[in-house]
């Protein structure tokens, strides 16, 4: 069903090309295009001079900073979060003189990630579920959930919790514990992909878990 909803804010400096979707209280500020036949779900907001479709599907509680453009044939789960001027692709092998545009690779950024300010993620790739993609980073290739991905190219150093911290200290069973929220991670012996042990990944954070009240440093040493 496609339509504004009422509670959705769209700075004048904006344009929104219908038709689209855009959902309740989602918010978009300064200097934004929004082409046709985008959804975007309940609770985003896009800071300014982000370009977002045609064609684009987004889902809920979704952070887009500054100067972003989200280009057809990405998608965009739930709870994602895009640092400032990060870069999403949809050619591999871009050419002005080849039209391409039939071609268009699907990029797909799982619930929960991170995509930190000035990385580039190359298309055709699948970003998993609360992985956290470092500022600068530039990725080529599908990222595990809850990976830490660093450098140029990208490599996993790690491990992050679903509270962006990085997990370490395994006990005698593989369990690692997140410093701020107590959940705990353990990789699965059947497929080597890392799950929280207390809460499902699909499941929204429990209401006391949601809001953040230490600040990194204090817990990054723990």
């Amino acid at each position: 069903m496609s339509g504004i909803a009422k509670s959705a804010f769209i700075h004048e400096s904006s344009y929104v090309d219908e038709p689209v979707t855009i959902g309740e209280q989602t918010k978009i500020w300064h200097f934004c295009h929004v082409l046709p036949e985008t959804v975007i779900g309940d609770r985003c907001s896009f800071g300014q001079n982000c370009v977002i479709g045609p064609r684009v599907k987004i889902g809920n509680n979704v952070k887009v900073q500054n100067n972003i453009s989200i280009y057809e044939g990405v998608e965009i789960e739930d709870d994602v979060f895009l640092g400032p001027s990060c870069v999403l692709t949809n050619v591999t092998n871009p050419r002005s003189q080849v039209l391409r545009r039939s071609l268009y690779e699907k990029t797909l950024l799982r619930r929960g990630c991170s995509i930190g300010a000035n990385a580039t993620i190359v298309c055709g790739i699948t970003i998993g579920r609360y992985s956290f993609i470092g500022a600068g980073a530039v990725v080529h290739a599908d990222v595990p959930d809850y990976a830490l991905m660093l450098g140029v190219p990208a490599k996993q150093k790690g491990w992050m919790s679903r509270h962006g911290h990085v997990l370490k200290n395994p006990d005698a069973d593989g369990v690692m514990v997140c410093p701020e929220s107590g959940l705990r991670y353990q990789l699965s012996t059947i497929n080597h992909q890392l799950v929280c042990l207390d809460l499902d990944e699909d499941s929204p954070l429990p209401e006391e878990l949601a809001v953040g009240k230490v600040v990194y440093d204090e817990l990054k040493n723990r």
